[in-house]
């Protein structure tokens, strides 16, 4: 059903444009200038103004050239499809710019379309060293390079990212997206950049799509249902995670996450769940993890409900998360680490239902026979499995 609304938006679309036209508003006819030093913030918010309040179809055009942007919020509801098409380079301004959630914002769309080839320079090594997340919880996030807040029956496609102060593409509230041909790129060692981060959404499709970040290429979180991922390369970063949960009050259940035909490729971590030893009570259920080749990985298929990286952790209670009904499946390659495959579960709350199926990875860090370890799990495992099951 979530598809054929899609192909429905998109067909509504392309029949729209064909019958009757659709009005193109080019950002340079309000003002933008593209030498990649005056703020064309207000420029780009004239062209969304018209094009969201008019009826019938819209497409806001960004021709090529490089057009500094400050942080903008294209918001709805609007009267009539649109696509956001992006043939120029966008630049984010110099620094941390604190107290600022995103660069670029879309919010409260219906039917819309961001797509064209163009990238979003986030100048993240401008605003790199003031990160101080990393270290402690009391902190003032850097700002996401592009977020969607409560979008639906919507595409992003053909989108390049680099150098993203925090976040790439976070997707937040929305229903019904498709995600696809996203190349998103920043250094190994770059802080909190995460690729795509989804929370609260529901039958979220990313596909075909290229992360090499410096944190989770994929972060799945509180309140996410229905989210299929495939064709995915990843590498560097720390991996395709659900997690991590449990950290707040309020936190809602994830359920029905798909993540296949992926290849990792020297990540820190391949496929990971991880949740925060607390009081608060979700439930992470019906994950499949399949056909996925890792490539020189460490920690390939773990669970982590201990998850605390960095002080003061709370080991005084367990993780209240409940994690079940999990299975793997045709994943293989090469472990970077001895212990390939790792299940620390929670000891109030075990792992439940975790199946294991055609596991087969081997080791290039010479230590030996790769191993799994395993607390307070309970599963099953058929066809071969490398290395032997701890279940």
């Amino acid at each position: 059903m979530a598809l054929q609304i899609v192909f429905f938006s998109i067909f509504f679309f392309v029949s729209f444009t064909i019958a009757q036209g659709v009005r193109t508003l080019n950002v340079r006819n309000y003002g933008a200038i593209a030498d990649g030093r005056t703020d064309n913030k207000k420029a780009f918010l004239r062209a969304w103004n018209d094009a969201c309040y008019q009826n019938g179809g819209s497409i806001v055009y960004i021709p090529k050239g490089v057009y500094m942007v400050g942080s903008v919020e294209f918001a709805g509801p609007c009267r009539g499809p649109i696509m956001f098409l992006i043939s120029g380079d966008l630049k984010a301004p110099n620094g941390p710019y604190s107290n600022v959630e995103k660069w670029i914002g879309f919010q409260h769309v219906n039917n819309l379309i961001v797509k064209g080839g163009g990238t979003l320079d986030g100048q993240g090594p401008s605003a790199w060293p003031y990160n101080k997340c990393q270290k402690t919880n009391n902190c003032d996030p850097l700002p996401i390079s592009i977020k969607f807040d409560f979008v639906t029956n919507s595409r992003i496609e053909s989108i390049r990212s680099v150098n993203s102060k925090n976040v790439h593409l976070a997707i937040y509230g929305c229903n019904n997206v498709n995600v696809s041909k996203v190349d998103l790129l920043a250094p190994a060692d770059s802080p909190n950049t995460d690729g795509i981060k989804i929370s609260r959404s529901a039958d979220i499709r990313i596909t075909n799509s290229r992360i090499r970040t410096g944190d989770d290429c994929i972060a799945i979180i509180s309140g996410s249902s229905n989210i299929d991922v495939s064709y995915v390369y990843c590498g560097p970063g720390h991996g395709i995670s659900i997690g991590s949960l449990g950290k707040y009050k309020n936190e809602e259940n994830v359920n029905g996450v798909t993540v296949r035909k992926c290849t990792l490729n020297g990540t820190d971590n391949g496929v990971r769940i991880k949740s925060w030893e607390s009081p608060y009570a979700i439930t992470a259920s019906k994950f499949l993890f399949q056909d996925i080749f890792m490539e020189n990985v460490r920690n390939p298929i773990i669970v982590d409900q201990t998850y605390c990286p960095h002080s003061p952790c709370n080991q005084e209670t367990a993780s209240h998360v409940q994690i079940q009904d999990v299975t793997y499946r045709n994943i293989w390659g090469t472990s970077s680490s001895q212990v390939a495959v790792s299940f620390e579960c929670s000891k109030k709350f075990p792992c439940k239902n975790i199946v294991m199926t055609d596991v087969n990875l081997a080791s290039v860090g010479g230590e030996g026979p790769l191993k799994s370890s395993c607390s307070y799990v309970k599963g099953r495992s058929f066809g071969r499995q490398n290395p032997p099951p701890c279940f």
